[in-house]
């Protein structure tokens, strides 16, 4: 029995390549809706699309345009007019702060001068009254500018300032930031100081006295009343290897090393042979008591 050859049915017509396009095919070739067209076929018929036929339309629409074309050059001339008032003004204002910041400059200086000569009186009052005394009142009291051995004390945030523990020393002090060298500690450092014998401190310049307040605002140190920045430089005149041995020993010594070991502040200290403190800016006397020699009334 003879084989049948095998049926092959009829190989299908190839798909066109844009046959997933038919939508956006569509879409090209009517981009107008049937009724948009139909509604502007009417108002061509019509004559109402396009320019205008009449004479009287002519017209307005030439008015029209004369007239946005005033508004507009008069608005240009107006701003070309009004620009030389504008820079004169700013000139002017220029000139009027750069006076009243002259004038502020002129002023601080002589307040600088006036504190001046009031130390100076100071200084004066206390020789004529101190004898023997008043070289050392003067020093205690910071009225007079002082040099001499000491030790330099610096003090600074952490390296990673957003890191901490928890507890410790500082674990009261409401901050998130326990890198960061706070009031508290510098509280700590400076009656450390004075403690261990030193006869003159200062912080970033800063003379500090019996009267000296060093508080917080946000997150700045203030010592009478003036913002410091970090890193602070602690300057004290005294014996330089027993102010620097005393202060370490103590507990306030210790409380910034447990600062430094948990927390990452950078410290560093360092005996010097001379260290120079300036006066402090002024001495307010509250209370004055008269000096009565022994055996009078």
């Amino acid at each position: 029995m003879p084989q049948q050859p095998p049926v092959r049915s009829t190989p299908a017509r190839p798909a066109r390549p844009d046959a997933s396009m038919s939508l956006l095919t569509n879409v090209m070739d009517h981009s107008l809706d049937d009724g948009y067209a139909e509604a502007a076929a009417r108002r061509k018929t019509a004559g109402e699309g396009g320019m205008p036929k009449t004479l009287r339309a002519k017209l307005g629409l030439a008015v029209g345009l004369v007239f946005a074309a005033l508004i507009v050059t008069v608005g240009a001339a107006q701003a070309r007019v009004e620009a030389p008032v504008v820079a004169k003004e700013r000139e002017e204002l220029i000139d009027r702060i750069d006076q009243e910041t002259e004038a502020a400059d002129e002023l601080e200086d002589s307040v600088d001068e006036l504190r001046a000569d009031v130390s100076a009186r100071q200084r004066e009052a206390l020789r004529d009254s101190g004898g023997d005394r008043s070289a050392l009142v003067g020093i205690l009291s910071g009225a007079v500018a002082v040099h001499g051995p000491g030790v330099r004390l610096v003090v600074n945030d952490a390296k990673d300032a957003s890191t901490g523990g928890d507890g410790g020393p500082r674990a009261t002090t409401g901050f998130s930031d326990t890198g960061r060298v706070r009031d508290r500690d510098m509280q700590r450092v400076v009656n450390g100081l004075w403690e261990s014998g030193a006869e003159a401190v200062s912080i970033n310049g800063q003379r500090l006295t019996a009267l000296s307040a060093i508080r917080a605002a946000g997150d700045a140190i203030l010592v009478d009343n003036r913002p410091l920045v970090p890193p602070y430089t602690v300057l004290a005149v005294g014996d330089g290897g027993k102010l620097s041995d005393r202060f370490q020993n103590s507990a306030d010594g210790l409380y910034l090393h447990a600062l430094q070991e948990n927390y990452g502040i950078r410290t560093a200290i360092s005996v010097e042979d001379d260290v120079r403190l300036p006066a402090a800016p002024s001495v307010i006397v509250r209370t004055a008591q008269p000096i009565t020699e022994k055996g009078t009334s």
